[in-house]
């Protein structure tokens, strides 16, 4: 896995609109960890890009309705089969964190690598996911060298009491001991 010009090289690229310029692209020192599954505890299917790209039709399932108007993206969304997909390069500001802080700064967003795991906070993860995490992780610690293995967070981390993922069933110690 390479990356080149802020995008990984060889995988599914499909472009978010839900990015913006980052305040100081030099300065991308966390990573958020997240779970997304659409509708919720679902898998497979192509509702979770659908949502990046502001493409959701509401009518295919009820929750959808309440999540309509929501423009978020990640970096990178890393499906069960570890199949791969960017959303936005990572030397923009993708629409991951929402209200968040890291160490005292405010808006996480603007100094963070958003990664969503397709799951939910009760399910666990499987083997494909984390080989791949741990391979991006990897590569993104190369290429960013300010983060380090202390500035990889959860979401429910840096925005405790409004989000839980990515939840009690991921394994912390096996991801970041092999980092």
């Amino acid at each position: 896995m390479q990356i080149e010009n802020h995008l990984i090289k060889n995988i599914n690229y499909i472009k978010s609109p839900n990015f913006n310029e980052r305040p100081d692209s030099h300065k991308i020192k966390l990573i958020v960890i997240h779970s997304i599954s659409l509708p919720p505890q679902e898998y497979g299917g192509n509702y979770v890009e659908k949502f990046f790209l502001n493409k959701l039709e509401s009518s295919d399932h009820k929750y959808f309705d309440e999540i309509k108007d929501l423009r978020v993206s990640s970096h990178l969304y890393i499906k069960r089969d570890g199949d791969i997909t960017q959303f936005v390069p990572f030397d923009k500001r993708a629409w991951h964190a929402g209200d968040s802080s890291f160490n005292g700064e405010y808006d996480c967003n603007d100094f963070s690598i958003g990664i969503e795991l397709e799951g939910s906070d009760c399910d666990t993860f499987t083997d494909n996911q984390y080989q791949v995490l741990i391979e991006v992780t990897k590569e993104l610690m190369d290429k960013y060298p300010n983060i380090k293995k202390n500035s990889i967070k959860g979401h429910s981390d840096i925005a405790p009491g409004r989000k839980t993922d990515p939840g009690i069933n991921f394994e912390w110690a096996r991801y970041l001991n092999q980092i």
